[in-house]
């Protein structure tokens, strides 16, 4: 556990910190770890701290890049804490603000080790590429106390359903370990434009990734990419009025590629129905005039060992109200 020297009072000159690393902490890089314990102190000031020493590991300057080892201490130098004007309504403006993340980022199971939390469409998993925050860093924002939150693994930004979040170093290195192995058992539920038989397809299209001319990021099926393979299963079928066939398909993946089932689904003819990238865009364009505006893709369950005690544990997300709308649209129980 970190020790710390008692904090200055309001007003009162800041002090010294020293911050004590344990097996949770160690493996991070120095520069996120300080990122999360000086959460209100820009970026930039505390990477300054780092090249000009005033910030050392076990006495000594490290570079913003080094892997922090249990039983490592961090002299903290003294970091400006004096109130500012209209501090005393921070207390309750930190609550609304949780209580509107528990609201957008319902939680679907927690211990110890991990958590898992119902990704809503259209949120990012973390920042970056025009994005200022995403599911991680609201998350610990949220949770300020957290030694150790790490994502699992990623979902598309469209794309809503579970999502796992590490809060140990050791989950997270146990999880990715199953990841690499394919032990976990990954369901998604997608409305497609088309026809997609009730039975169970394997797709196993290769897959390369490259640039856009937009600059943006792009997946295709070509001879020589990578392996994946995806088992699509036809569960129903239904008709939009002057929008045409659709099917609801479950999806299960044996590899774990980007963008895998959307381009998958969209080479085998029945693109995801609002996709942005690889969907058919007038019919996108149509669904959004009648309210459905997001992509319907939904990661809808995970199946995994608790990276403690090896046990089966399986998590499960509901079904978003977008994708029974538009189920019940077309007469789909």
């Amino acid at each position: 556990m970190a020790s710390e020297a008692a904090p200055a009072g309001a007003g009162s000159p800041p002090a010294v910190r020293h911050v004590a690393i344990d097996a949770d902490d160690a493996g991070q890089r120095l520069d996120r770890f300080l990122a999360r314990l000086c959460a209100d102190v820009p970026k930039s000031h505390l990477h300054r701290l780092i090249r000009s020493g005033q910030l050392r590991v076990n006495g000594r300057r490290q570079a913003a890049d080094y892997r922090l080892q249990a039983g490592d201490t961090l002299r903290v130098p003294p970091l400006r804490t004096d109130p500012v004007p209209g501090a005393a309504a921070l207390p309750e403006r930190v609550r609304g603000s949780r209580a509107h993340l528990a609201q957008r980022l319902p939680l679907l199971y927690e211990d110890d080790w991990l958590l898992a939390i119902d990704k809503p469409a259209s949120v990012a998993v973390h920042g970056g590429s025009g994005v200022s925050s995403g599911v991680i860093e609201q998350l610990r924002a949220a949770r300020p106390q957290a030694r150790f939150l790490e994502l699992v693994h990623r979902l598309d930004r469209e794309t809503s359903g579970v999502l796992l979040v590490a809060r140990r170093r050791a989950a997270l290195v146990a999880l990715h370990a199953q990841m690499r192995e394919r032990t976990p058992d990954k369901r998604y539920l997608a409305v497609v434009a088309g026809h997609w038989p009730l039975r169970t397809r394997v797709l196993a299209y290769p897959l390369h990734r490259h640039e856009a001319p937009d600059g943006d990021r792009r997946v295709s099926v070509q001879a020589g990419g990578l392996e994946a393979r995806t088992r699509v299963t036809g569960l129903a079928r239904f008709v939009l009025p002057e929008l045409g066939e659709f099917s609801l398909v479950e999806a299960a993946l044996e590899t774990g590629r980007t963008h895998q089932i959307r381009v998958h689904l969209a080479h085998a003819g029945c693109p995801i129905a609002g996709d942005p990238k690889y969907g058919r865009f007038e019919l996108n364009r149509e669904l959004a005039r009648r309210g459905w505006r997001r992509m319907f893709l939904h990661a809808r369950s995970i199946a995994l060992r608790h990276p403690d005690d090896g046990h089966p544990l399986r998590i499960e997300a509901p079904l978003p109200d977008e994708f029974e709308r538009l189920l019940r649209a077309g007469g789909v129980a």
